[in-house]
């Protein structure tokens, strides 16, 4: 099968639409068999109580959010380079996920702070460089709703969003460059985990399963994303009268 005929948005549209429930179903079973583990199963932390189990959410989080904003840098570095319409589509779909799990990262940090280091906000080098990210994604989006002109926001924002990845290396190293309150990383795939296999086991199933709810609603927002762009090609009523009959 040619994979490349699905950069088109005619292709990729019915697609996604079929991929959709997949992902959706798949992600809260795994959701629900994740929390399970991690707040009922997983044993209690010896130093930190039961406080610590905020990190089967914070960490996939904190994770997720600079996974997708390099997704969405790469979308938008296609778009630029290719001219490509369903990169910046993709693009645009994929930055209000990410800007909202930068959001839980940052809100279950301060959960997790206050009883950890006895302070719901700290201007840490991880948690501040985290918070410049929840700021690109707003930044992103941002432009895209103030320019009118689709083509002129999709330039200006992926320009925007390629120049803020640099941020990305910065929050996973920063850690290792200053003297920040933040643990080194406690899945290493050089090294064994320092954490309790369910541990490690619960918190794993919780990656995956934010992955999953991500690209069950970044192709949703995509095909919404596709519909608004394209509502007057023919291709587009045919494709939904399709869905009406199916």
């Amino acid at each position: 099968m040619n994979w490349l005929k699905f950069s088109s948005p005619q292709t990729f549209y019915p697609l996604a639409g079929k991929l959709v429930p997949w992902f959706a179903v798949a992600a809260t079973v795994l959701t629900i068999y994740g929390l399970y583990l991690g707040l009922l199963i997983a044993p209690t932390d010896f130093q930190q109580g039961d406080s610590y189990r905020i990190i089967f959410v914070h960490v996939p989080a904190s994770i997720l959010s600079m996974f997708l904003y390099v997704v969405m840098a790469i979308y938008a570095a296609l778009g630029i380079s290719l001219n490509a319409r369903l990169s910046y589509m993709m693009a645009t779909s994929v930055a209000p996920t990410g800007a909202m799990f930068t959001f839980l990262a940052l809100l279950t940090g301060s959960f997790w702070g206050k009883p950890t280091w006895g302070a719901w906000w700290v201007w840490d080098a991880r948690i501040t460089s985290e918070l410049i990210l929840l700021f690109l994604y707003i930044g992103y989006m941002s432009l895209q709703s103030a320019i009118d002109d689709k083509r002129r926001a999709d330039r200006a924002s992926a320009v925007l969003a390629i120049v803020g990845v640099i941020n990305v290396p910065i929050i996973y190293f920063s850690v290792k460059w200053w003297n920040t309150l933040h643990q080194g990383s406690t899945i290493n795939m050089g090294k064994s985990s320092t954490m309790a296999p369910i541990m490690l086991k619960a918190m794993l199933i919780m990656m995956v399963a934010f992955w999953l709810y991500s690209v069950a609603v970044i192709l949703t927002r995509a095909r919404r994303e596709i519909e608004d762009r394209e509502r007057n090609s023919e291709w587009i009523k045919q494709a939904w009268l399709q869905e009406v009959k199916e």
